[in-house]
């Protein structure tokens, strides 16, 4: 765990949040600036700044991630009519906490990304 990285305090009950889910390798949070009216952080409990840091080591719990997204899109009603997933990758990609991260955003139509 990374000592001064929000989402590591959060992950070791340093920093109480309302979790939606957790299990022994991600947990689940409402974004505290959404952009839209479901827009969900699904935040893997191992510390990675960044998807580069990411390994072949990496790709079981980054599957999980995208399975906890599946089904939290299920709790929250948007996935039969769709959602976005999306992580950040620096700066330019307007990433904000640097610990990698997917963000589930829907309940609206969304325009195009980029």
């Amino acid at each position: 765990m990374a000592q001064e990285c929000l989402f590591c305090r959060m992950a070791g009950d340093e920093i109480p949040v309302d979790t939606l889910y957790r299990d022994d390798r991600c947990f689940v949070l409402r974004d505290i600036h959404p952009r839209a009216p479901v827009h969900l952080l699904i935040i893997p409990l191992q510390h990675f700044e960044y998807p580069k840091d990411m390994t072949e080591a990496s790709e079981a719990l980054v599957g999980h991630l995208f399975t906890v997204a599946r089904e939290m899109a299920q709790r929250e009603g948007v996935a039969t009519e769709g959602y976005r997933l999306a992580t950040n990758q620096g700066d330019n990609a307007g990433q904000t906490i640097p610990h990698l991260h997917l963000h589930l955003v829907g309940g609206r139509k969304l325009g195009p990304e980029g």
